[in-house]
């Protein structure tokens, strides 16, 4: 069982998008958690109601409502009802929501079996319940805890990613503009925004660029940039925008740039007791193996679940480097790792340097010559290039260049008849 947690500024807006879908016949509504009386006995309004009352006991509270996911493997789908409503009840309870109101949805639009519990973090009292790190901790106990009591197929062992069924939203089988465009992007946002641990909207692209999804700010100059929007795009196979952008406002998450500022202040330390296993796995790399590429570098470090997202200009020169670390979920910029850890650093770990001649762009590999181009990036062995400054620097007649307080006066000859004075 993997469980994904999330909260947000309306329970109107996750609420709606539950009972959205049992109109469609996506979705029923299985029960409830501390309702008066049976939710399904309940109209529509009322339902909301008790949640949005109890969310009004406090004011204060900007982020009240909370939407949670319990996902089961694939091959579990035949949990009756009954005992999916008893898993419901066990893990609220476990996390400190036993006392809330809840409503539990049963959705059928995904390949494996699903329900969504949507509640308020204000309790009865009007006190607000602390969530800070209740996913790595109640959450997690609870999970483990309920797999043994329920016989249920463990997440520990099992790729997220498959259990939350995380495709790349592949462009060649979407029709731009429509719902499924809309629904192939926010399966990945789902998948990745709640759980990954980024610090900037760049970390972030590192991430949603590997299921062919970008995060879309606009031009500095744009009224979009100006005003702090933000929309989400697809990508095709070439990593380039195809499609219509999505507003961030659009998605039932609401994973709009206020939404992501608050998270990268809590993800930057949040990470921090991850940083020394990319550094130590990098520089092991170099340790036991002969690495004279970025490639190489990464194809050693997927092993240990680590990917590294290069950023490259038209010119296909390396200008950044992202390391992505699949097990911890984290994501670090190599320059805030420290310059060995950066593109540049890499490269040069790798045997390569780079310079600007002005016309090209020159770079150098160790026992490595290559015919260099103008305009194109070329490559020289390190002799040569010496040879090339050398002879840049060496100054044009030096051997018979003397400067003039160095050189002797010629004496001149008197001639016959003449005198000093």
């Amino acid at each position: 069982m993997v469980a994904v947690i999330n909260t947000g500024s309306s329970v109107r807006s996750i609420f709606n998008y539950n009972e959205n879908k049992i109109e469609t016949g996506k979705a029923e509504l299985i029960g409830e958690g501390n309702y008066p009386i049976e939710a399904s006995e309940l109209r529509r309004d009322s339902r909301l109601k008790l949640l949005l009352q109890q969310l009004e006991l406090n004011t204060n509270v900007k982020r009240g409502s909370v939407h949670i996911s319990l996902n089961f493997d694939s091959s579990e789908n035949n949990l009756s009802e009954e005992k999916l409503m008893k898993i419901a009840h066990s893990y609220m309870a476990k996390i400190g929501f036993g006392s809330q109101p809840y409503l539990v949805y049963q959705h059928h639009d995904a390949g494996h079996p699903h329900i969504h519990i949507v509640s308020v973090k204000v309790k009865s009292d009007g006190k607000r319940i602390d969530m800070n790190n209740i996913g790595r901790n109640q959450s997690e106990t609870a999970r483990k805890e309920i797999e043994k009591a329920y016989n249920l197929v463990p997440a520990q062992g099992f790729h997220k990613e498959k259990i939350l069924n995380i495709k790349p939203a592949k462009s060649s089988v979407i029709e731009y503009g429509t719902a499924e465009t809309k629904k192939a992007i926010a399966a990945v946002l789902n998948a990745v925004i709640p759980n990954y641990k980024y610090t900037t909207i760049g970390e972030l692209n590192a991430v949603l660029n590997l299921y062919n999804v970008t995060a879309v700010q606009g031009s500095k100059d744009s009224r979009m940039f100006f005003h702090k929007g933000l929309a989400y795009q697809i990508l095709n196979d070439k990593k380039q925008s195809v499609g219509v952008p999505l507003k961030a406002s659009s998605f039932y998450m609401k994973p709009t740039l206020a939404y992501l500022e608050i998270k990268f202040a809590a993800n930057n330390s949040g990470r921090n007791p991850h940083i020394k296993r990319v550094k130590n796995a990098v520089d092991l790399a170099f340790m036991q193996n002969r690495i004279k590429s970025v490639s190489d570098l990464d194809r050693i470090l997927i092993v240990d679940g680590i990917k590294t997202a290069e950023r490259r200009n038209e010119k296909g020169i390396l200008y950044g480097l992202t390391y992505i670390d699949h097990k911890t979920k984290c994501v670090f910029n190599g320059s805030s790792l420290g310059k060995p850890y950066s593109a540049s650093g890499i490269e040069n770990r790798c045997g390569i340097k780079s310079f600007s001649t002005g016309t090209a762009v020159v770079k150098i590999f160790e026992d490595n010559v290559v015919e260099n181009k103008p305009s194109q990036p070329s490559f020289i062995s390190a002799g040569e290039l010496q040879n090339i400054i050398d002879s840049v620097l060496q100054p044009e007649l030096s051997a018979d260049f003397i400067p003039s307080q160095l050189k002797r006066k010629k004496k001149r000859k008197k001639g016959k008849g003449q005198s000093d004075y």
